[in-house]
């Protein structure tokens, strides 16, 4: 029996009834390797298992995970969505210090709520190789709450997640560096010749005029999609007629999921842990660490029904089918159409970075704004914002009796989400606002909250019994999924008392969503966009309560703060070296969310003999770091260029191009089309201008570039990619002459 089908009799068999007692796991944490695509890589593996076991908890219980930590590594849990003391929360540096190599530590905490939950590691990049697991706090019978019909039905932890043959660190450095090699492998990189083909090459001059890169829906190419560990599974012992409430988590490292059923709707009771009035859809989206409880419906015998979760890129599925018999299929989805993204994209960006709200009030995912890559739900992209709230009003006109133009499927959106209790906090207490805007910077993967990281910040301080209330633009591109650790908050979505209660919001470009809680408890708490990469990217705060007492799980909060900030403070590297038929140049770089530090060389053979390196420091300034000032030093020699009549500058100066041996200071910036202009003053009195650009997409595979400077150098480049490190590259250098060669690049 697989363990998942166990978890499934046992959550079944556990509604019965339920008396107070303390329930104990242990949880063995292991190095293993895995095989989802014919080659063995190394993931996390607990008690032997990938998801982490489903963890089965009554409302009264006592919690008791004994952790064993058999990895060469640092770990640790977080308990997602869950109330309970702050030094159980489980996030290293922040709560505890993290669970060292070959010891243990137990997590302890009443269980004082129920609904469906997950945990996962808090450390690192773990979560992404296999340290993810569903966490059910089950409801009594006798509770008030208790709903016959709905959370008394056979229930199936469902658990999604991505994942990648590359190593975590390694995408992690990929997406700072600015790599296309996902994109690549995604089918999506819009370049100039595909642009021409989908008639689409006005809109992408467009696109780098403003400075902006491809549309992008995921950062990350992922292999697999999976649920429960396994790519698909089944139900098969569901006849006509049986109901099934999925409790569904998002355990993927930064994708987002469409979910589908072929057996007709899907009825949404509860989202985050907390129970919403029944609510009928066609699909919906679930963001990533969000939970959703669903009832599904088995129409007819002998039918197998297949319930898909497709990656919001569309790159992958992975689904479970209910019942047996023959198969009925979801309709797959159609690829997404780029180029409409990107046009819509231009439309919404100033030339500053920011974005252009075309008189839309938006919010709780009502209009989504990747809906332009949704043909299927919305239909063709319109020119007016207007025009495109009229499209997304509901299709069915009750009141008038009539019909509107098409009938679309019903997609989930927040507004749809109303509590069963009253959640309205008390007019009585102080109400402590705060606002931020999500923000965030694709070239470089810099993802911040009002331009500033979790590093450059100091915790927010708010006091017991107050109310916090927390509104939140999107000012960037991306969507993120904002969590808050150890509280639930009301969305304010128009339901007045019966806002419901969430722990995560996806926010939308462009969107402007509030929320509110009650400050009822203590400690220090995370709030961070739960994309994975966003959040080691620096995209977080800590709320702390005024006056709480020293955590002794942190015996040095000064070091442990240093400990926390380094996540975002972390140097990412990359190399760059074509060895060519007319010499050797290269480039390697170390940068993190401000510094830069890099160094560039040619080397010539034969008749180009010589050499030349600059270095430059410099700190990136600026919300789309679209500016560096810098300090450099510049050594070069090329003997056989040297001669009795020197050569000129552009601006009249003695040009030392191929003798020179100085320091400098700059400034680069990069203009529209994404061209960097560098002007640098050397400690000699020299002036040089530079106008260069790297990486131009002109086919899929291939790359351009060009280089031209005030010291009468030029430079042009092209590339054709064969693989993530390697490539054919041919260039013709002022200096160095024509060369072909392999390029190589890390």
């Amino acid at each position: 029996m697989r363990p998942w089908v166990f978890v499934v009799l046992m959550v079944f068999g556990f509604c019965s009834g339920f008396a107070q007692k303390v329930v104990r796991y242990d949880l063995y944490v292991k190095d293993t390797l895995v095989n989802y695509t014919g080659k063995a890589k190394r993931a996390i593996a607990v008690n032997g298992q990938i998801p982490m076991p489903t963890l089965v908890f009554a409302e009264g219980d006592t919690a008791e995970i004994h952790v064993h930590n058999q990895l060469k590594e640092e770990t640790s849990l977080h308990w997602h969505g869950v109330f309970l003391p702050n030094q159980e929360d489980g996030v290293p540096y922040l709560t505890q210090l993290p669970i060292k190599p070959n010891t243990s530590h137990v997590y302890r905490f009443p269980v004082i709520q129920n609904g469906t939950h997950w945990y996962h590691s808090h450390t690192a990049l773990q979560e992404q190789i296999g340290m993810y697991g569903s966490l059910i706090f089950l409801k009594k019978r006798n509770d008030p709450g208790f709903r016959k019909g709905i959370d008394d039905l056979l229930a199936v932890p469902v658990i999604l997640s991505d994942w990648t043959d590359q190593h975590p660190e390694n995408v992690h450095r990929m997406l700072h560096i600015a790599s296309d090699w996902f994109a690549i492998q995604k089918g999506s990189t819009q370049s100039y010749v595909e642009a021409i083909k989908a008639g689409h090459f006005k809109t992408k001059l467009s696109n780098e005029w403003k400075r902006m890169l491809a549309m992008d829906v995921s950062d990350i190419y992922y292999d697999k999609m999976l649920m429960n560990g396994l790519e698909n599974s089944t139900l098969p012992s569901l006849k006509a007629g049986d109901k099934v409430r999925f409790r569904i988590s998002n355990g993927g490292a930064s994708t987002y999921f469409w979910l589908h059923y072929a057996g007709g709707k899907i009825t949404v009771v509860a989202s985050d842990g907390n129970d919403v009035e029944p609510v009928e859809v066609d699909r919906f989206i679930i963001a990533v660490s969000e939970t959703y409880d669903i009832v599904l419906t088995v129409p007819e015998a002998n039918i197998s029904y297949e319930f898909m979760a497709t990656a919001e890129d569309r790159t992958q599925s992975v689904s479970m089918f209910l019942g047996s018999g023959h198969l009925q299929l979801v309709t797959p989805l159609p690829k997404l159409k780029y180029f409409e993204g990107m046009k819509m994209m231009n439309g919404m960006m100033k030339m500053n970075g920011d974005l252009d709200d075309m008189g839309m009030e938006m919010s709780l995912n009502q209009m989504d704004m990747n809906t332009v890559m949704y043909p299927e739900i919305t239909g063709p992209f319109p020119e007016q914002a207007g025009d495109k709230m009229k499209d997304m009003e509901v299709m069915e006109d009750h009141d008038h009796g009539g019909k509107s133009k098409m009938a679309l499927p019903v997609t989930l959106n927040y507004a749809m989400l109303r509590s069963t209790t009253r959640t309205s906090l008390s007019a009585e207490h102080v109400i402590k606002e705060f606002r931020f805007e999500l923000s965030g910077n694709m070239n470089r993967y810099i993802w911040s909250l009002d331009n500033r990281v979790l590093s450059e910040v100091d915790k927010i301080l708010i006091r017991k019994g107050e109310i916090i209330r927390i509104v939140l633009y999107n000012g960037s591109m991306m969507r993120h999924p904002m969590h808050l650790h150890g509280h639930d908050f009301r969305v304010i979505n128009g339901q007045g008392d019966f806002a419901p209660l969430k722990n995560v919001i996806d926010v939308m470009p462009m969107e402007t969503d509030t929320l509110e809680f009650a400050a009822n408890t203590e400690g220090d708490w995370f709030f961070h966009c739960h994309i994975l990469y966003h959040m080691m990217a620096g995209m977080g705060r800590v709320f702390g309560y005024e006056g709480q007492p020293n955590n002794p799980l942190i015996p040095d909060a000064k070091r442990a703060e240093k400990k926390l900030h380094a996540d975002d403070r972390k140097y990412h590297f990359m190399f760059v070296n074509d060895v060519a038929t007319n010499g050797n140049d290269g480039m390697l770089m170390v940068q993190n969310t401000r510094w830069s530090i890099g160094t560039e060389w040619r080397l010539g053979y034969r008749d180009h003999h010589g050499y030349e390196t600059e270095t430059h420091v410099g700190r990136y300034i600026g919300k789309m770091q679209w500016l560096m000032p810098f300090v450099g030093f510049d050594w070069r020699y090329r003997k056989s260029e040297l001669s009795d009549v020197p050569e000129k500058s552009i601006f009249g100066q003695t040009n030392t191009k191929d003798l020179r041996t100085n320091l400098s200071i700059g400034i680069k910036y990069t203009l529209p089309m994404l061209l960097d202009l560098t002007g640098e003053l050397y400690q000699d009195g020299y002036v040089r201008l530079q106008l260069k650009r790297e990486d131009i997409p002109v086919s899929r595979r291939i790359r351009a570039g060009f280089m031209v400077n005030s010291d009468r150098e030029y430079m042009v480049d092209a590339k054709y990619i064969l693989n993530q490190y390697i490539g054919i590259r041919t260039h013709y250098d002022s200096d160095m002459g024509f060369g072909i060669g392999v390029s190589v690049n890390y």
